[in-house]
């Protein structure tokens, strides 16, 4: 494997913490305008999309391959964990 092979497959790997993260970052500073007007969206776009990719990271360790569902499912929960962590528990 080439070095542009492999930043492809880093990339990819990346991809669903990167979109569930901004995805996410979008609706919640949407729906929770007032409650999340403090709150910047670099803070909660980096804690979201660190959840995302740590959980995909330990689904690949525990699971000894990507793309599993029960992985994307703990995505979606860390990162909704993360956005209400940031968002609504410390409050800078």
């Amino acid at each position: 494997m080439g070095p542009l092979d492999a930043l492809w497959h880093l990339l990819n790997f990346a991809a669903p913490a990167l979109g569930v993260g901004l995805l996410t970052t979008v609706l919640a500073k949407g729906l929770f305008r007032r409650e999340l007007a403090g709150a910047a969206w670099r803070a909660l776009l980096a804690w979201s999309v660190g959840a995302g990719l740590v959980v995909l990271l330990a689904g690949l360790v525990v699971f000894g391959r990507d793309g599993r569902m029960a992985t994307y499912g703990l995505l979606v929960a860390a990162t909704a964990l993360a956005l209400w962590w940031r968002g609504f528990v410390i409050r800078r």
